[in-house]
């Protein structure tokens, strides 16, 4: 099961669960309909992301993807952005928890803590701590660096960041090697990976680097 699906990673996502030929199903839920369509694929779509009505005899969905997120520019303002980068997406695992998802992967962001001084980070940290909380089976977080990838709404600071780490890269060594822009699919990929892989670890964060690495293992 995914939310967020028509987000930059979401949408990387459902192409590479449509491609997994042991992924019979798939459940997204979404604020509006899908631009592609697929037999295995079946959104779920409510204004809220709720999921009011669940028949017993649906396939029961163990993995669950969230890739929800905004900008304070977006949302408008503080509260706003914490409405959506906190509290929907917490509700929004919950409602995975109680349909049957048993492990779940996160998109969160580099810098992620309760203790940042900046107010999306702090989200962002709120939000990690809540699921962790939930009793999952196994949690992912991953925290990209920037992105690379063509989004519905680009977003112009992204551009600069992108083309200003693109000269800058031979001297990204050693930490700042995490600030390196990753593409969205290969985000999606090691969430798929990182969940598939059945690690004995409960709880896992994995930065861009930890991602490359991770998606090297199975190439």
């Amino acid at each position: 099961m995914t939310a967020g699906s028509s987000g930059l990673v979401g949408t990387e996502l459902i192409k590479q669960m449509l491609e997994q030929q042991p992924i019979s199903h798939i459940y997204a839920l979404s604020r509006k309909d899908l631009a592609f369509y697929h037999p295995k694929l079946q959104v779920i779509k409510n204004s809220q992301l709720e999921i009011t009505q669940w028949e017993e005899s649906n396939p029961t969905p163990d993995y669950g993807f969230i890739c929800l997120g905004t900008t304070k520019k977006q949302a408008g303002s503080k509260q706003a952005l914490e409405q959506i980068d906190y509290e929907l997406v917490c509700k929004v695992a919950q409602q995975m928890q109680v349909v049957g998802v048993k492990r779940l992967c996160i998109v969160s962001s580099m810098g992620a803590s309760v203790h940042s001084l900046s107010h999306y980070l702090r989200c962002k940290g709120k939000m990690e701590m809540a699921v962790e909380r939930m009793g999952f089976e196994q949690v992912v977080f991953v925290r990209p660096g920037p992105l690379v990838g063509l989004r519905e709404q680009p977003r112009t600071d992204e551009r600069i960041i992108q083309a200003t780490f693109k000269v800058l890269r031979p001297l990204m060594l050693g930490p700042l090697a995490k600030l390196i822009p990753i593409k969205a699919e290969h985000v999606s990929k090691a969430m798929l990976y990182s969940l598939f892989a059945h690690t004995s670890k409960k709880v896992e964060i994995l930065d861009s680097v930890a991602m490359r690495k991770l998606l090297k293992r199975y190439q």
